[in-house]
C-alpha cells in the first residue's frame, strides 16, 4: 500500500455524538463511503454538497445540490467543448428548502422552483440526473442522464482534518459509466454506449467544516488503457499539513491510494496551457492538455469566490500498487484551482 492514512472499512460517525466535533475514529480514509455526517452542531458553520459532473466528449454537464447552512444552491450546467459555449440555470434557496443526507446516496435529492426542476436519484443500479430549465436567451433546456455504479466499483473516501472543529468528509467518485441526453432548444447531443460518444460520471460529495478563507485544486476524469478503464481522481492545497489526501487512481474499479501531495505545475493566469500533475513517489505523472476554462469569479462584500476549472484530455502513465504500468492517452478530464472566502 502506497499511503500511510489509515485505512477505514466499517461504518463511522464522522462527528461526535453531540455532532459539535470530528470524532477521533473517523479519520482515515475508504474505498466506498462509510462516513455518516452526523453534523448537530454548530449552526451557521455546516457545508453541504453533492457535485456531479458527466465528460461525454465534446460536451460536459454538470448538476450541484448544496447547503452551506445559510442558503441553499442548485444548478444544472452544460459545455459544448467545440464552440466553446456555456449555458444551464441556477437558483439559490433558503437553507431549508435543500436538504441531504447524512450518509450520501440514500434519499433522492428534489428542488422544483424559480424555473429549475432537478432531481438526483439513487437506486442500486446507479444515479439518474434529470433536469428542466430555460436558458437566459429563452431556449428550454433538459437534462436526463443515468450514470451507472458496476458493482465493485469503489471511490475515494477521505477525511481532511484541519483540526478537531474544522474538517470535511469528500467521496470523489470516478469513472462510472453514464449514458443520456442533454438537450437545449433544437440541439439535442446523445452520449454514451451505444448511442455516441463514450461518457464517465463524477461525484463529489462533501460533508464538513471548512476554514473561512481556503484554496483547493481537484482534477479528475476517465478513460481506457488498453484493455483497462482507468479513473483518475487528485488535489492539492487545501489537504497540506493535515496529514491526509485525496489523491489515487482506478484500474478496473480497483483504488490505488496515493499518500503524497501531488506536485502541480499550471499557471493561474494562463490557464490553457498545460496542467501537470506527478507523484513524489513515482507512481502517476500526467498532463493536461486544455480545451475550455470555465472561469467563474463572484464577490459579495467580505465572501468571494473565483475558480478556473479547465476541460480538456490527461496523458501520461500511472504505476498500481501491484506494479501494474499503464500508459494513459487522452482521457477525458479537468483540472481546477478554487479561491473561496465563505
Amino acid at each position: 500500500m502506497t499511503t500511510h492514512e489509515p485505512e477505514l472499512t466499517s461504518p463511522v460517525d464522522l462527528c461526535t455524538p453531540d455532532g459539535d466535533r470530528l470524532n477521533p475514529s473517523a479519520r482515515g480514509w475508504s474505498r466506498t463511503p462509510l462516513h455518516r455526517a452526523n453534523l448537530d452542531g454548530r449552526p451557521g458553520t455546516n457545508k453541504r454538497w453533492d457535485y456531479w459532473a458527466v465528460l461525454a466528449g465534446d460536451v460536459v454537464v454538470s448538476c450541484v445540490y448544496s447547503n452551506i447552512d445559510v442558503f441553499g444552491l442548485a444548478d444544472v450546467g452544460w459545455i459544448d467543448l467545440v464552440a466553446g459555449v456555456q449555458g444551464g440555470a441556477a437558483i439559490v434557496t433558503a437553507p431549508d428548502v435543500i436538504q441531504l443526507p447524512e450518509r450520501p446516496g440514500t434519499a433522492p435529492l428534489i428542488v422544483d422552483q424559480d424555473g429549475l426542476d432537478l432531481s438526483i436519484v439513487d437506486d442500486d443500479r446507479g444515479t439518474r440526473l434529470v433536469a428542466d430549465w430555460t436558458e437566459a436567451d429563452g431556449r428550454p433546456g433538459r437534462l436526463d442522464v443515468f450514470v451507472e455504479l458496476p458493482p465493485g466499483h469503489e471511490s475515494l473516501n477521505v477525511v481532511i482534518p484541519w483540526s478537531d472543529e474544522l474538517f470535511n468528509f469528500t467521496s470523489k467518485q470516478q469513472a462510472r459509466p453514464a449514458s443520456g441526453t442533454l438537450v437545449v432548444g433544437d440541439r439535442t447531443w446523445a452520449f454514451g454506449d451505444p448511442d455516441g460518444a463514450e461518457a464517465w460520471g463524477v461525484l463529489d460529495v462533501g460533508r464538513g467544516r471548512w476554514p473561512s478563507t481556503i484554496a483547493w485544486n481537484w482534477g479528475g476524469g476517465a478513460g481506457r488503457a488498453g484493455d483497462h478503464v482507468v479513473g483518475i481522481q487528485f488535489g492539492a492545497k487545501w489537504t497540506e499539513g493535515t496529514g491526509a489526501t485525496e489523491n489515487g487512481f482506478l484500474v478496473d474499479g480497483r483504488l490505488t491510494k496515493l499518500g503524497n501531495e501531488l506536485e502541480w505545475d499550471y499557471s493561474w493566469d494562463e490557464p490553457m496551457r498545460p496542467w501537470r500533475v506527478r507523484d513524489p513517489g513515482g507512481q502517476l505523472e500526467l498532463v493536461l492538455a486544455p480545451r475550455y476554462d470555465k472561469h467563474s469569479h463572484v464577490e459579495a462584500g467580505d465572501l468571494g469566490s473565483e475558480t478556473h476549472q479547465v476541460f480538456g484530455t490527461w496523458s501520461g502513465r500511472l504505476v498500481t500498487d501491484d506494479g501494474l504500468g499503464l500508459e494513459v492517452t487522452d482521457a477525458q478530464g479537468f483540472a481546477e484551482e478554487a479561491r473561496q472566502r465563505w
